[in-house]
């Protein structure tokens, strides 16, 4: 199991917090330090079964600056976008050891997460 995490993000502590009250062993990817290449990231929206922009945080002022509301939804582009600026990537991102990925931004969430370990 691997959280893509945070450290500043509350919901991205609640759910690393959950995962270690479940003493589950998991590996912590801190994604804005170490972002994921574009292959890893279009295998993550795959198996979040979405699309960039179901999962973008448009509101982060780099979003605005780059104009993403206004970008076609161009799936490559998009991913393209989105590994160059990780801050951009909903959080956080549970990769279940079965092969699912989850954004985990409740209790309910992480419950499926760790219920598809």
């Amino acid at each position: 199991m691997e959280i893509w995490h945070n450290p500043r993000c509350s919901k991205s502590r609640a759910a690393k917090a959950a995962l270690d009250e479940a003493g589950r062993a998991y590996t912590e990817r801190r994604y804005l330090d170490e972002p994921p290449t574009a292959e890893e990231l279009d295998a993550v929206l795959t198996g979040l079964g979405v699309e960039p922009w179901e999962v973008a945080r448009l509101n982060e002022p780099i979003a605005k600056e780059l104009g993403l509301k206004d970008l076609e939804h161009d799936r490559a582009r998009w991913i393209e976008v989105m590994a160059a600026h990780p801050v951009l990537i909903q959080r956080p991102i549970i990769l279940t050891d079965g092969g699912r990925a989850i954004v985990a931004r409740d209790e309910t969430a992480v419950g499926d997460a760790l219920d598809s370990a």
